[in-house]
């Protein structure tokens, strides 16, 4: 691993962007929002996407300069057709939208179709935790996660955030992907070269498969085979439960807004699926006064970090937690990104003529020997 200069990293890929044709706010954003999944611990989320997003603007399959069209309307509601739009900016635009409503009306809702890639679900849930608001955020995403009792995939990770404010300015953030874990944490082991742990994912004959490039390969192929939904597989471990929420996901987001679900969301070989979101603020005042709740809010949060951690264990978390702990080092120290993701970042700047920055950190060798220079 290496560490990068945060606001260095996040020019470096805005300017990629930029030179690939996407309009700079456009761009600034899908930066910052790839950027805060590496400071936050989140690989599987960030950066590393950047090849992909390259390919499909490439492609003509993702597009920049698009104003979403306004399906349906309400004083609290909106649907968007984003248009195959870069999803991180429409998204953090419909966020805002969606936080003005619930401002003047207690409440805002919006669902999106035909749009892209969002990166992490708890930036937006955030957002609205920031101003004194519960937020919500919910992506589907292709079809990768195998049904129980299933052997082919009908849904996709479809992550699940909520955010909630508290005193001191800390939030308890949920962002959790309805599978085990999601495709990105099975690209990470390919890169390793590591194998899959048992309960994450199924083979093309619905029993466990520990080869991520073959996964990788029949889930872009749809061979067959793919992500297990949270709880692992069968029903014995609660498997079931994650599949209900992935597809309660499918519901909000795709239903909702009349765009595409379950299997005929699919990836293809050089970009992400056209997906669905949805977002929603709710004013805590409807409820009682924001700064009591948040008192309890911190109060609760405090109960949960100090409980004794079980044997083995340095202490315990509560949602968010290891994520704020995380950025703040990388605004310290620069951004964690592996050596060949970075690589590729350089490689794909230098071919369009936009300046690399400068590595902040590399870890020592062993033996204390001295790196070689860059």
């Amino acid at each position: 691993m290496i560490r990068i200069s945060r606001p260095a990293l996040e020019g470096c890929v805005s300017h990629i962007l930029e030179a690939l044709g996407i309009p700079r706010e456009e761009a600034d954003d899908s930066a910052r929002i790839l950027t805060a999944a590496d400071a936050r611990g989140i690989p599987s989320h960030g950066v590393a996407h950047l090849a992909r997003y390259i390919s499909g603007i490439q492609a003509g399959l993702i597009k920049g300069g698009v104003t979403p069209s306004v399906v349906r309307e309400t004083p609290l509601s909106r649907v968007l057709d984003a248009g195959g739009g870069m999803g991180m900016s429409i998204s953090r635009k419909a966020m805002e939208w969606v936080i003005e409503t619930a401002r003047k009306h207690g409440a805002g809702v919006c669902s999106i179709r035909n749009s892209n890639h969002f990166g992490i679900a708890g930036f937006y849930s955030e957002m609205a935790a920031r101003r004194d608001m519960l937020g919500i955020a919910l992506t589907n995403t292709a079809a990768l996660g195998v049904p129980t009792f299933a052997r082919t995939p009908m849904f996709g990770t479809n992550p699940i955030a909520f955010a909630a404010p508290a005193c001191g300015g800390r939030l308890f953030s949920l962002d959790m992907a309805t599978t085990t874990v999601t495709r990105g944490a099975i690209e990470i082991l390919e890169r390793e070269g590591g194998e899959i742990p048992s309960g994450w994912a199924a083979g093309a004959d619905g029993r466990p498969i520990t080869d991520p490039a073959r996964l990788l390969d029949d889930m872009l192929y749809l061979r067959g085979g793919g992500l297990l939904p949270l709880g692992g597989e069968g029903a014995a471990s609660g498997g079931y439960k994650g599949y209900g929420l992935a597809v309660m996901v499918d519901i909000l987001t795709a239903l909702l807004s009349g765009g595409t679900f379950g299997a005929e969301v699919r990836d293809s070989a050089v970009t992400s699926a056209r997906v669905c979101h949805f977002f929603m603020a709710l004013r805590i005042d409807l409820f009682r006064d924001p700064s009591g709740f948040k008192q309890d809010m911190g109060r609760m949060l405090d109960a949960l970090s100090g409980l004794p951690p079980a044997e083995g264990r340095e202490r315990v978390y509560y949602a968010g937690l290891k994520g704020r702990e995380a950025e703040e080092r990388s605004n310290r120290e620069g951004v964690p990104l592996a050596e060949d993701v970075w690589e590729n970042i350089k490689a794909s700047a230098l071919s369009l003529g936009v300046a690399v920055p400068p590595v902040q950190s590399r870890p020592e060798p062993p033996g204390g020997e001295t790196p070689a220079s860059p």
